[in-house]
């Protein structure tokens, strides 16, 4: 496990986080999928129930949360067929936008988004979703680094107006005095500084952009937006294509998931009159002190990300994933595939796989709570 990666792991430590004590030996799949009662109940598989589970299910969208998606693809289906069922569950990274494309066309039933549906795209739901509409469900919580790779430097620390400029490409070398102050004892070279941004829709960039609108106005004019403003420059499709953009060149500086900076040098985040580095705790403060968006319906559980804040240890670049599920299903066994899946993700063994894979922050018990619930109301057939 790398160095950064330790960071993302520290949020298991907090309050906000839940806990990470898995079922005991002798704790069946009912204890282990979040879901207490079977599926006619209406909780989704438990035990006994994944035997009844068979087919292909196909869900899309963030990037951001491929790593935990294939852990929790895979060790859904052990659990399945521990017990007899033959049910596949597939996730395709094509980025925020294009998952929720399609799932709002029926090509997928279930979509994972660093951006949560909004109220047109809400309405527009009922006509795949059975005539019910979709619901958001956070599932996936963790920091978005500001990666950059520079030989002979491996952290710097950056304002937000300094990371609006250099995205904004007003700030073009990395020995660039706005930058030299902030770090008087590094090295920086004369070198050129080559912006690298999302080519596709993206929730990352959304959740990039909405920092940098709400902190650094002046310096970034453009607004929080999914597709990039701004024409040339260097791009990467998904997370994936973004860090393999920035590894590639020189002098290159980008925003990404920090479950996949790897060994990329990253930016310590200006906040108040200190420097915050993305620990899994300071992100984690970030969620923890912001509160839930008002106007959605009970079961569409959405976070109002404070991104202003100047509470000490916060880090302020976090991306929260959200699960776009329809809250009805016309159809019975993809209805109930949909809710065995869901309640497996929020379980504490799934939080545990997403920590292990990803680094993720695992949601705490309230928030499993009331998203368990929401999951229960899906209706099917």
């Amino acid at each position: 496990m790398n160095v950064r990666k330790n960071k993302l792991v520290s949020l298991a430590a907090l309050g906000l986080v839940g806990g990470l004590a898995l079922a005991g030996c002798g704790g069946g799949a009912d204890e282990s999928n979040g879901a207490g009662s079977g599926a006619s109940d209406g909780g989704g598989a438990s035990a006994g129930g994944y035997a009844e589970l068979s087919g292909n299910l196909a869900g899309s969208g963030a990037s951001s949360m491929q790593n935990a998606q294939t852990a929790w693809t895979e060790s859904f289906r052990g659990l399945v067929e521990a017990e007899g069922g033959d049910l596949t569950v597939t996730y395709d990274p094509t980025g925020s936008g294009t998952g929720r494309e399609q799932f709002l066309s029926g090509q997928v039933k279930f979509a994972g988004t660093d951006a949560a549906l909004d109220e047109e795209e809400l309405a527009a739901s009922a006509e795949v979703c059975n005539d019910e509409q979709a619901f958001n469900l956070p599932v996936y919580i963790s920091p978005i680094a500001v990666v950059f790779n520079v030989e002979g430097v491996d952290s710097l620390n950056l304002s937000p107006e300094v990371i609006g400029g250099i995205f904004a490409g007003d700030i073009t070398n990395w020995n660039d005095p706005a930058i030299a102050d902030l770090n008087p004892d590094a090295e920086l070279p004369d070198l050129d500084i080559v912006p690298v941004h999302r080519s596709d829709d993206s929730g990352t960039t959304e959740n990039f952009t909405e920092y940098l609108s709400e902190n650094a106005p002046d310096a970034w004019s453009h607004g929080p937006v999914e597709t990039w403003p701004i024409d040339g420059g260097q791009s990467g499709d998904g997370t994936s294509g973004l860090i393999s953009t920035v590894e590639g060149g020189n002098g290159t500086i980008g925003y990404a998931d920090a479950s996949q900076a790897g060994n990329l040098g990253t930016a310590n985040i200006q906040v108040g009159e200190e420097f915050v580095e993305f620990t899994g705790e300071a992100a984690a403060k970030a969620v923890d002190v912001s509160p839930r968006e008002e106007g959605r319906e009970d079961n569409d559980i959405v976070v109002e990300l404070d991104r202003t804040t100047e509470e000490s240890g916060v880090y302020p670049i976090v991306l929260i994933s959200y699960l776009a599920l329809c809250g009805s299903y016309a159809d019975s066994a993809e209805g109930e595939a949909v809710k065995a899946y869901a309640s497996y993700i929020i379980s504490e063994e799934g939080q545990q796989a997403g920590l292990e894979n990803a680094g993720s922050a695992p949601i705490s018990d309230e928030l499993r709570t009331e998203a368990q619930a929401a999951i229960d109301g899906i209706t099917v057939g």
